[in-house]
C-alpha cells in the first residue's frame, strides 16, 4: 500500500476514511497497521477494480467504537462518549489489536503526586484481607482466606485461586501471566501449604515449589515472596522440624537451588518482607512485630552463605514508649532501610555502616488521621520513582525528594484504613479492612498540545 495514501473502511454498514499515516500509528502488531504490509492477504477493492483507486475495506465490527479508536490513533488522545460502555470499547481495541494504545492513553506515567482515584472495587467478603498485589500489566489480585481474587488490568474478575481452605500467606507476580502464592501448611495434611505457580488468567495450577532437607522432600509453610530480576525465587520457609530459613528456586526449571537456614538469632522463617536489592546482591530479610517480639532486618549475601549486614532490636531496653518496627523496605538507591513504627513515626537505617540505632522522624505524626472507634491497621511502606508511600490508617502519604518532605496525601471517605497496597502496572491499589474494598489509583495522562 503506498505510503501516505488514503484508505477506507466500511465497519458494521458505516464509512470511514483515513490515511495510511494514521494506520501506521496502530503499529504492525495490529490489525489495522499489518493493512499497510504488502505481504499480508486480505480483500480489499477499489472504485473501478483497477490500481490507483482508494482502498476500501469491509469489516464487521462495531462502527462506534471503531471511530472512537480512529481517533485515538490520529491524535492520540481517547475520548469515550458518555453512551459508550468502556468494556465494549476494550473488547473492541483487543480485535483490532489495540489494548495497549487504549491503556497507554487511558492513564500516564505513574507519579505519586498527581494520583487521582480512578475506581474502587467492592470485595466478596468483610475484612480479613491478607494482601493486595498490582500486576505488571495494571491488573491485581487480592488475596482473602484460602482464596486468591485475581482481576485483569481493565478490572474485571477472572478465575480465582483456590487453595482447599489453606491459608494464603502472600502473592506475589513472577509475570503478568503467573502469580505465586505462598501458603500455611495445615497439620495432618499432606503435600498442603508451601508455594505453587498459578495461571493468572485461569486459575490453573502450573506448578508445586519442593523443599528438600538431606535429599528428602518436606511439607513446609511459605511465608514472604521475592525474585530477582534473573533467575531465582525466595520465599521464607518453616518446616516441621525447625527447619527454617529462606527457601531458593531456579525460575526456570522450578527445582530447589538453595536453602539459607536461619543462624541464631536471625530469625528468617518468620519473615514478614523479603525484597531483593539489585546493586547489592543481596536479599533483605525483615521479620517484624508482632509476628515476632524481637525485630530483625538483615542482608543476606547467598555467594558468600552469610548476613552481611543486620539489625535487631534484641537487647534494647523496654519502655512504655517503646517504638516497634511493623514494616521496612530497602530504598531504592540501596543505601538505607525505612522503617515504620506504631505511632506512624518514619525510621531510617543505614546499610553502608554496621548496625546502628534507628534514625527517627516524629513528623509523621502530625498526618495521623485515626477515627475514634475506627479498627486500625499496621502501617505498610513502598517506594517507586524516587519516592516513598507509607499508609496511616484510612490514607496513603507520599514522601518526595532527599529529605523525604510530605508532598501528597491520598484518601477515601469510606471503607476504613488501608491494610495493605501495592504498586505496579502504572497503578496503586489500596485495600481497606473493613468492607474489603480496594481502590484503584491512576496518574491522568499527559494533555495533547
Amino acid at each position: 500500500m503506498a505510503g501516505g495514501g488514503r484508505v477506507r473502511f466500511n465497519v458494521g454498514g458505516q464509512a470511514f476514511e483515513t490515511t495510511t499515516t494514521t494506520l501506521a500509528n496502530a503499529g504492525r502488531d495490529s490489525m489495522l497497521g499489518a493493512l499497510l504490509d504488502s505481504s499480508w492477504n486480505v480483500s480489499s477493492s477499489s472504485p473501478g477494480g483497477g490500481g490507483g483507486g482508494v482502498a476500501e475495506y469491509f469489516i464487521d465490527r462495531n462502527p462506534a467504537c471503531f471511530a472512537v479508536l480512529l481517533d485515538l490513533l490520529r491524535t492520540g488522545s481517547l475520548h469515550v462518549p458518555p453512551h459508550l460502555p468502556e468494556k465494549l470499547l476494550y473488547r473492541e481495541a483487543l480485535y483490532y489489536g489495540l489494548l495497549d494504545h487504549v491503556r497507554a492513553a487511558r492513564w500516564g506515567a505513574f507519579d505519586g503526586d498527581r494520583l487521582r482515584l480512578a475506581a474502587s472495587v467492592p470485595g466478596r467478603a468483610p475484612g480479613d484481607g491478607t494482601a493486595i498485589r498490582a500486576a505488571p500489566d495494571g491488573g491485581c489480585c487480592v488475596a482473602h482466606g484460602g482464596a486468591v481474587r485475581v482481576y485483569n488490568w481493565m478490572l474485571d474478575e477472572r478465575r480465582p485461586v483456590s487453595l482447599d481452605h489453606s491459608q494464603v500467606n502472600d502473592a506475589a507476580y513472577l509475570d503478568a501471566a503467573t502469580l505465586l502464592v505462598a501458603a500455611r501448611e495445615r497439620l495432618g495434611k499432606r503435600d498442603d501449604g508451601g508455594m505453587a505457580a498459578f495461571s493468572a488468567a485461569t486459575g490453573e495450577l502450573r506448578h508445586r515449589f519442593r523443599v528438600s532437607h538431606g535429599a528428602q522432600a518436606k511439607s513446609f509453610t511459605a511465608g514472604a515472596l521475592a525474585f530477582d530480576h534473573g533467575s531465582s525465587i525466595f520465599a521464607s520457609c518453616k518446616g516441621r522440624l525447625n527447619e527454617y530459613g529462606i527457601g531458593v528456586w531456579d525460575r526456570a526449571t522450578g527445582e530447589q537451588a538453595d536453602f539459607f537456614y536461619e543462624p541464631p538469632g536471625c530469625a528468617m522463617g518468620d519473615a514478614d518482607k523479603l525484597q531483593w536489592l539489585d546493586a547489592t546482591n543481596a536479599l533483605m530479610v525483615a521479620t517484624l512485630f508482632p509476628k515476632a517480639d524481637n525485630c530483625f532486618i538483615g542482608l543476606l549475601d547467598f555467594r558468600a552463605k552469610e548476613v552481611a549486614w543486620s539489625w535487631s532490636d534484641a537487647g534494647a531496653a523496654a519502655s512504655l514508649d517503646d517504638k516497634r518496627v511493623l514494616h521496612a523496605i530497602a530504598m531504592e538507591d540501596e543505601r538505607s532501610v525505612c522503617v515504620i513504627n506504631q505511632y506512624d513515626d518514619l525510621g531510617f537505617l543505614d546499610l553502608r555502616s554496621g548496625a546502628g540505632s534507628v534514625r527517627w522522624s516524629s513528623r509523621s505524626k502530625l498526618m495521623n488521621r485515626k477515627v475514634p472507634g475506627e479498627e486500625s491497621c499496621y502501617p505498610k511502606l513502598a517506594t517507586h520513582g524516587g519516592q516513598l508511600f507509607s499508609s496511616m490508617n484510612d490514607s496513603i502519604s507520599v514522601f518526595s525528594g532527599p529529605e523525604h518532605v510530605l508532598t501528597s496525601t491520598l484518601r477515601r471517605s469510606h471503607g476504613g484504613a488501608i491494610c495493605d497496597f501495592s504498586i505496579g502496572g502504572d497503578r496503586l491499589f489500596a485495600l481497606h479492612n473493613e468492607e474489603n474494598v480496594f481502590d484503584v489509583w491512576e496518574t491522568p495522562p499527559p494533555p495533547i498540545i
